[in-house]
């Protein structure tokens, strides 16, 4: 749960939300408006020794839809999985 912890609140788009002494945590009405996604409430999944169980709070207009297809053609490109249009008209 920890590494899990320290994983995401090092990923790009993530944002971790989490303080258990408040209560507070990822809401819908906070993430509306914003790119990245919130993530807490991190805990070890009891139906499974690997599981974990969080929960995840995001802007489902903004990153469900035009940001995510942006996020995964530039991660594609970065991999060199696929090549921007330009190279592919030159060819």
């Amino acid at each position: 749960v920890n590494k899990a912890r320290e994983v995401l609140a090092k990923a790009p788009g993530i944002r971790l939300v989490e303080d258990w002494q408040t209560n507070y945590f990822p809401m819908p009405m906070e993430a509306s408006g914003h790119d990245e996604v919130l993530v807490g409430r991190i805990r070890q999944d009891l139906s499974h020794p690997c599981g974990l169980e969080l929960w995840l709070s995001g802007d489902q207009i903004r990153k469900g839809a035009a940001l995510n297809a942006l996020q995964i053609a530039e991660l594609l490109m970065a991999k060199q999985w696929i090549k921007p249009a330009q190279a592919l008209a030159s060819h």
